[in-house]
């Protein structure tokens, strides 16, 4: 039995298919330039006027399939992470190439500490029943 014949590196699951890396989907990057802003929460959203990212051959399948995602609806990273059954690090390096490629931009929620006081948001209730 000295293992002739098997091969005991499998990049085939008869399950899933072909196993493929997330660095190899990234091409080994674990950030990208817009990184700092894209938290879980951040919803990304395709450019008015974007192409069509089908006909760019420098993107990788993922890229479309995120490009797509966000043409039917804007997504947050932690639902396209989940759609695409990805590793939250490496869908942020692809929607950082996207925004690198200006086809989607990324919004972000208004920080709570931004938003206006509760008490504030009173008064002014208080004033327009006191109309």
């Amino acid at each position: 039995m000295s293992g002739e014949g098997q091969d005991t590196s499998h990049w085939f699951d008869d399950e899933a298919g072909p196993v493929v890396r997330p660095y190899a989907m990234t091409r080994g990057r674990t950030t990208s330039p817009a990184q700092h802003r894209l938290d879980l929460i951040a919803v990304v959203v395709t450019e008015p006027g974007a192409g069509d990212a089908e006909t760019d051959t420098m993107l990788a399948p993922e890229h479309v399939e995120i490009v797509g995602l966000c043409r039917a609806a804007p997504q947050s990273i932690a639902e396209l992470a989940a759609e695409l059954d990805l590793p939250v690090g490496v869908v942020r390096v692809l929607i950082g190439d996207l925004v690198h490629a200006e086809l989607v931009h990324v919004t972000r929620p208004v920080p709570p500490a931004e938003l206006p006081d509760e008490s504030i948001l009173r008064d002014v209730i208080d004033g327009l029943r006191a109309l």
